[in-house]
């Protein structure tokens, strides 16, 4: 039995290095350096002078530093001497002065577009099979991040309002939206956590370019507006949501589909909303024809209008896919440690959110590569399994020939493959107890005055 599963392993490699010598087996991989990456870096890079740090190798540091379980700048700088000491090339100083000034003359536009580049890109090459009856499926979510607590930071992106001042953290929401067949992000926003046009309905105003002809569009009950589905059908979009909860459903009503499911007009609510101006109100359409159907328990709400081209329970299976933008941002926030970003100010902040979403996506290059060699889907391999091989990879561990090279790593990256667990069910909750520390319920400052004057507590506990 062993034997055999051996000589399968070896089949299997020998079929995918012969892939990579007679076929475009290197497709996605070579997007790292396409000519429209080349362009986009040679058009954004701005004018700049021969120096330590220059906005390539600048960003090249960046993007390990993300990929790091150490993401300091003193480890960055240390990766980099080491790797110019193995080559034969003069190091540079440990200090990290110099590199933290590259990081800021580096452009925002640079990173963002190159984001929304490669994420593109791995769209336009998505294979037939990893699409939904043809069509490119897109998800969109938010999130929060929380930031430094500096006073810069504050002023921009406002702590929760429940906490004292001086004992929380600035709070930032962010918007994406993702390929659902692919796993990359297309765009993101980041915006404050509260405020007029800071929810995840007022960033993803700004991320409807990416929202093309013949797309379709997931999303929770936070995204069923009238209005941003009536732009999206402008746009040529489907869209299937859960129906939001302000609004009632009578399955009584409209014109029936089938059990529990039929066509309703949708009114233009009466009321303008702020953000809209009075000539953008009057160019809405006064009525809305859309589907909605209950699938288990929730009503999803979709501009699939017909029951023999899209039935109800092909609705269902399609809306549980919106899960994987959940996974996606874990994955972001968790596997690639963006949950607490690093950097001092707000536009800092929001540079280092795009680095991140970059090396997410070149991540998600690699493993659609090793998908498409191994005849896969990107959604059933592992985004931390593929992490751990491109760091170890990335530090030249593997043979000297490239093309060997990369036919080895595709086939490791293809090797751990997730669960297909429908239906999974785990508690929201935390089994490991933190240790026995009190809570820090005032500001730092006042903290160290308090243990000048009376010591520390003699007795630790949680609060």
């Amino acid at each position: 039995m062993k034997h055999n599963c051996n000589h399968q392993l070896i089949k299997q490699q020998r079929r995918i290095a012969k892939q990579v010598q007679h076929v475009n087996a290197n497709h996605f991989f070579n997007l790292l350096t396409s000519p429209q990456l080349l362009e986009t870096v040679e058009a954004q890079l701005p004018d700049h002078r021969e120096r330590q740090y220059p906005p390539t190798v600048t960003l090249s540091m960046f993007l390990s530093q993300t990929m790091s379980a150490d993401g300091s700048c003193q480890n960055a700088v240390n990766e980099t001497n080491m790797t110019r000491l193995r080559s034969g090339l003069p190091t540079y100083g440990v200090h990290t002065g110099g590199y933290c000034l590259a990081r800021q003359r580096l452009p925002q536009e640079l990173v963002s577009a190159l984001t929304q580049q490669t994420g593109a890109l791995l769209s336009t090459c998505t294979p037939s099979g990893w699409l939904w009856r043809g069509r490119h499926v897109k998800l969109t979510d938010g999130t929060t991040v929380t930031l430094p607590d500096t006073a810069a930071n504050q002023r921009c992106f406002p702590q929760h309002g429940n906490q004292m001042p001086g004992v929380g953290f600035p709070l930032a929401r962010l918007v994406g939206v993702v390929s659902l067949a692919t796993g990359a992000v297309l765009d993101a926003a980041m915006g404050a956590f509260q405020g007029k046009g800071t929810g995840e309905y007022g960033l993803f105003r700004r991320l409807q370019a990416c929202l093309v002809a013949g797309d379709i569009l997931l999303a929770d009950a936070c995204f069923c507006s009238y209005f941003l589905m009536a732009d999206l059908q402008a746009r040529g979009v489907d869209v299937l949501f859960e129906q939001h909860g302000a609004r009632r459903t009578d399955f009584r009503r409209g014109k029936p589909q089938g059990s529990r499911d039929h066509l309703v007009c949708w009114s233009k609510p009466a009321a303008r909303p702020d953000w809209m101006s009075l000539e953008e109100y009057r160019r809405y359409p006064k009525a809305l024809t859309v589907r909605e159907v209950k699938v288990g328990k929730k009503v999803l709400v979709t501009t699939f209008l017909s029951p023999r081209q899209t039935s109800k329970n092909a609705l269902g299976k399609l809306f549980q896919q919106r899960w994987q933008v959940e996974l996606d941002l874990r994955n972001i926030k968790t596997t690639l440690g963006m949950e607490t970003l690093s950097c001092k100010t707000p536009a800092m902040c929001e540079k280092e959110m795009w680095v991140y979403f970059l090396a997410y996506n070149l991540i998600r290059l690699l493993m659609a590569q090793a998908a498409r060699q191994a005849g896969l889907s990107p959604r059933q391999l592992s985004f931390k399994h593929t992490l751990q091989l491109w760091v170890a990879w990335s530090g030249k561990q593997f043979l000297s020939d490239a093309k060997e090279d990369t036919a080895i790593l595709f086939f490791l990256i293809a090797q751990i493959r997730v669960g297909n667990r429908p239906g999974r069910i785990e508690p929201r909750a935390v089994k490991r107890r933190p240790k026995p520390y009190l809570w820090l319920q005032k500001p730092r400052w006042e903290a160290r005055e308090h243990i000048k004057k009376h010591g520390h507590a003699k007795k630790l506990g949680l609060n």
